[in-house]
This record gives structure tokens, sequence and C-alpha cells, in this order.
């Protein structure tokens, strides 16, 4: 759930308008229904859940806090003001909503005989809940999984409606698009990747050396705006397998996902039979697309035949983009084309409002989720 690096407009970018979220393929159609969202901070609630039990002992303080209306990348901030320390070395695992009520970790190196300073941390905005002592800073992507609760107010639309969509996600799950936060205001983030990508390019041209050190993992801004790169990418070729009607079903050279874990594998030619289709259809297993980069040739992960064309099809309508990612040295990965919210449950607390509770594995966005369901507004 990843944050505007700043709130540029695409005035000027090469490309001229960006293909926004709501013009991408819907599953089952475009929502009729819609509803206000995040009306007050409590309607949107997120608790998140960490992959690994702490030691117990260690150098790296985990403080585990609820904020209110407020960034992970602020309170984050804070943690290195109070400790007198560099943002560098405040771990934390994802960005969590800055509108809402949120549960988070954080890690910073703090001694023990500095845990006091903690205090200085807390106000309206931000509550500690607990602290605990690791042997290893808190690494992005670390956390399991996020615990959601939502209400949606002055729910406009039949409720049979709402509840007819919300069990066709139970049974096929929901596209796994990156969400709004990742691009930034106004497509922000990416204006900002292109402009990059554009400077870069007329520097080649003109037969300028371009400093090696730029092409490494450069700053946390830049990193940020390599991922909303990649991100809009990916949901560029999950729009079209949706399109397709391939999103969840496999096609020649796909790449596969085993479930709640980062790892992958292929399917020689032929060899797709009704236990791999059982697997699909069960979410044990899922579909693959691409996140933009530099493709190491020896990659075994790498889609081939149909699958490939459908990728490299819809890529090569964004040749800046992706060249300007292989130019920085982004090496390609692979990302789930769908999730399956586990304990999806709602309730309708009166004839406009409507709570949902569902959990999501890390890297899911509870917006795709709802984009399915209803427009928010």
């Amino acid at each position: 759930m990843h944050e505007s690096v700043s709130e540029s407009n695409t005035s000027g970018s090469i490309y001229d308008d960006f293909i926004q979220l709501e013009q991408l393929s819907y599953v089952n159609g475009k929502p009729e229904n819609s509803a206000l969202l995040k009306q007050e901070l409590t309607d949107f609630r997120v608790n998140e859940e960490l992959g690994f039990s702490l030691t117990g002992s260690g150098d790296h303080l985990f403080v585990r806090v609820r904020k209110t209306d407020v960034t992970t990348t602020d309170v984050a901030r804070r943690l290195a003001a109070v400790s007198g320390l560099s943002l560098r070395h405040i771990g934390y695992s994802g960005m969590k909503d800055r509108r809402g009520e949120c549960t988070q970790w954080f890690s910073v190196p703090l001694a023990s005989t500095d845990e006091r300073l903690l205090v200085e941390l807390e106000d309206p905005t931000l509550e500690i809940l607990e602290t605990r002592r690791n042997s290893r800073k808190l690494k992005i992507g670390s956390h399991k999984r996020n615990y959601f609760e939502i209400l949606l107010r002055q729910c406009s639309g039949e409720p049979a409606g709402f509840e007819e969509k919300l069990n066709s996600i139970k049974r096929g799950g929901v596209p796994n698009y990156f969400g709004s936060q990742r691009f930034g205001r106004d497509m922000g983030n990416l204006a900002q990747i292109v402009q990059l990508f554009a400077a870069e390019q007329r520097a080649i041209s003109g037969g300028e050396k371009v400093n090696a050190s730029r092409r490494g993992k450069g700053s946390h801004t830049r990193g940020m705006l390599f991922s909303a790169a990649r991100a809009y990418l990916f949901n560029q070729v999950l729009s079209e397998r949706i399109q397709r009607g391939s999103w969840s079903a496999y096609v020649a050279g796909d790449v596969l996902n085993l479930d709640d874990t980062a790892r992958y594998f292929t399917v020689e030619a032929g060899a797709w039979d009704a236990q791999l289709q059982q697997r699909l259809e069960s979410f044990d297993i899922h579909i693959t697309g691409p996140l933009a980069g530099v493709t190491d040739p020896k990659d075994r992960y790498a889609s081939l035949s149909e699958a490939a064309d459908i990728e490299d099809a819809v890529l090569a309508q964004f040749t800046e983009l992706v060249r300007g990612l292989k130019a920085y040295g982004l090496q390609s990965g692979r990302r789930p084309m769908r999730f399956n919210p586990q304990n999806l449950a709602w309730q309708w607390l009166s004839p406009g409002e409507l709570k949902l509770e569902f959990t999501l594995p890390r890297g899911a966005y509870a917006t795709s989720l709802l984009r399915e369901l209803c427009i928010t507004n």
C-alpha cells in the first residue's frame, strides 16, 4: 500500500493520458452499485500480521503502533527523529493507508536505555501498542497478511446486487491490480518516472556518459517511482488477460505461483492436466504476470509461447517505460494475477451501511476488491 512521492500531474509527460484504474477491465463488468468509502477514519481499519516470530532479544526494538490519519513514512520519520538516527535505519514491512486506523510494526536499532525516548512519539494520531526485541531489522515485505474491517456508507443499489458481487468474489477471487496508492495523486509518480527516463535517454542520445551509480538501487524515492512504473505495466497486462477471459485460466507458457509463497514453476508443453486445473480452481496455484525489467537468459520462470506473446504485445505499447526500467538495471519478476480474500464476511448494519471483513496476503490491495464490488467515492 504505497504512498505518493509527490502531487505532480502528468502534463508534458511522454504519455499525454495515463490509463486510469477505472479504465482497466473488470471481471464481470463495471459495477453499477456505489458507496462512500473512508467517510470517517474508523471506517477503514487494517491490522498487520508479521510473517515470523520475534526473538525477544537483540539490537532492534520492534514497535507496534496504531496510526490514524498519518502515513507510514511520517511515522518512520518521527521514529528516526526521536532516536537520533537517519531514516534508513528505520524498518517497516509495508505502507499502510493514511486515511484510516492502521496497526503495523516498525523497527529501530535502539538501546534498552533509550527506549524511554519513544514516549515522545505518542499523540492523538499515534499510539504505541507494544514493543519487543529482535535480532534483525524489519524488512519490506516481511509481513504475512493484513486484516481489514471496512464500512461502506450510503450504499446505492439493491443489497442483493452487493451480495451477488461478494459471492462472486468468494468463488473466483479478485484481480490482483496494484491500487491507485502506488501511482500517487493524479498519477504523479508515473509522471515523474517518465520524466526521469526521458531525461536519461536524452543524455545518452547526446553522448553523455551516465554515472553507473545512478543505475543502482538509488534512493527511496527513486525506488518508489520504479515500483510505480512496474505496477502500471503489470496492470495493463492483467487487464488484457481479463479482457481475454484468461486472467485465472491457464494458457500455454504461463508461469504459475504457489499460493501464499514466493515460489514459481512452469509446465512443460502439453503437460497441463486435470490435477493442475483443480489446483488452479481451488486457489492452490495462480497464473502470474510480469514485473518488467531485465530478464536473465537463464531465468527458469520467464513466460513462453502464447503467454509471452500476450505480455510482449502489451508491453510493446509502453516502450519508454520498459526501456527505462531496463536501463536502470531493474530485474524482472512475477506477480500473481489474482488473490483470494480469506474469511470474507459482510453484514448490513443499516439499509445503507455495509460492513466488510476479510484477510488479504501481503501485496494485495483492499481497493482492488472494492473495485469489483461497487464504485467508491
